[in-house]
């Protein structure tokens, strides 16, 4: 009886990007024999891939990798933080490797290294569209690796490089081998979205017997002919995004926009060294509703960040107002070490961050609940994510998976996972719908 195959386990943490990651090193761990361990204790090793963003993200890496230690006892590590090596093994000297974001080769020899692979690898051991963390009607889509920006609270540059963009035939094959496997949405990340190819001068490549510029509007037009859903994340506001709005408008992508504006003061935005027009993006994002009027806009801010006064608190809940945006996160400004915003004067007590991380997300709950009122009687595509004995629950165009709103589904007919159904809005919430199908 032959002897059964390695397994090896993995945690990952942190954003979408990491998921990416994760999915990578299992690709290619299961094209060579490695079987994936649902749990420490089936696991040969675990490999933990950390995020190190925030002083809170990297304690809970920290956390995970004691956590694997100690339930498992054989642990590698990779991802952001493992470029603090010295941190990592200071306090967990007993991991077996650490290695930094992006270095799939050296997780994977670490993984030989721990665990030696059965037998030579069969490529027909994996699917064609790779291991994927995510179910299988939505996937991830990474467009480049690393940023240019230099923000003052920000260290993915020191961790993760400069803006290293993938040639647009690469990232189309990947996005067409999804779509073939059954994929009904992709989600288009990176770092920086819109600087999607500077670094390669958008360079051309040969795509289904075409050329594609590796800059985000050609890539948006190529993927809008696959026939699934296009969402974009991490968009910047550079004057060329205005060029994908008419995708949109003609059905090719999403009415999408994820762009993380962080703040609207001008001071504050001059000390997180951010443009600072947002009298402009007020008009551009007008400009872009009467193009396409059902589009969806979701943004980031950060409340309490240094020298932040009640001014500019107070102006940022103006703006927020007459933005009128529809999906808002929000977080308290965190010290992450060495970022430069943790030398800035006029912290910001704890006490008044919470005050108005609250005072911000109330009003951004009002704004929300009133966008999705207007939605009560139209009909809309709904892409059904569970389907649960007395539930279903869904998506529409304006949520994207874990970070947005969702649509509870009443249907008189059985509905599958990953189909995509038109329902009528019969109700909302502050961020969610309900609403039942046409059939």
């Amino acid at each position: 009886m032959s002897n059964p195959p390695p397994k090896i386990g993995i945690v990952s943490l942190g954003c979408p990007k990491a998921l990416v990651d994760s999915e990578r090193i299992l690709t290619k761990l299961r094209a060579e024999g490695y079987e994936i361990a649902p749990s420490y204790e089936g696991a040969d090793a675990v490999i933990v891939n950390t995020c190190g963003f925030l002083d809170s993200a990297r304690q809970e890496s920290l956390d995970a990798i004691g956590e694997a230690l100690a339930e498992n006892g054989r642990v590698i590590v990779t991802g952001c933080l493992g470029a603090e090596s010295d941190l990592i093994r200071k306090t967990h000297p007993k991991v077996l490797s650490v290695t930094g974001p992006h270095q799939y080769e050296a997780v994977v020899s670490a993984v030989h290294e721990a665990v030696p692979p059965r037998h030579d690898p069969f490529i027909d051991l994996v699917p064609a569209q790779g291991i994927r963390l995510t179910p299988r009607h939505f996937a991830y889509l990474k467009i480049s690796e690393g940023c240019n920006h230099a923000c003052s609270f920000c260290i993915i540059p020191s961790m993760r490089g400069k803006l290293a963009s993938r040639p647009a035939a690469d990232v189309m094959v990947e996005a067409e081998r999804l779509a073939l496997a059954g994929v009904r949405e992709l989600l288009v990340i990176s770092q920086d979205t819109s600087a999607y190819g500077v670094d390669i001068r958008h360079a051309e490549s040969a795509w289904r017997k075409r050329r594609v510029r590796a800059h985000m509007t050609d890539l948006c037009a190529a993927l809008g002919d696959l026939g699934v859903w296009v969402r974009l994340h991490y968009v910047y506001p550079y004057p060329h995004v205005d060029e994908v709005i008419p995708l949109m408008a003609d059905g090719k992508i999403l009415p999408y926009l994820d762009i993380p504006f962080q703040h609207a003061s001008p001071g504050v935005l001059k000390a997180m060294r951010r443009p600072a027009n947002q009298e402009r993006v007020l008009e551009r994002i007008a400009n872009w509703r009467r193009q396409v009027p059902d589009m969806t806009v979701r943004s980031t801010f950060i409340v309490g960040f240094p020298g932040e006064t009640d001014d500019d608190f107070e102006f940022l809940l103006q703006w927020l107002d007459e933005a009128d945006l529809d999906r808002v996160g929000c977080f308290k400004f965190e010290p992450v070490t060495g970022a430069s915003a943790n030398d800035l004067p006029g912290a910001v007590s704890d006490d008044v961050k919470e005050e108005r991380w609250h005072r911000f997300m109330a009003a951004q709950q009002k704004i929300s609940a009133r966008r999705l009122k207007k939605k009560i009687g139209k009909t809309i595509d709904v892409l059904i994510d569970e389907v649960r004995p007395n539930e279903i629950i869904g998506r529409s165009k304006a949520d994207a998976p874990e970070i947005d709103g969702i649509v509870k589904v009443k249907s008189k007919t059985p509905l599958r996972v990953g189909e995509i159904v038109k329902i009528k809005v019969t109700g909302a919430t502050a961020y969610d719908l309900r609403g039942n199908t046409l059939s």
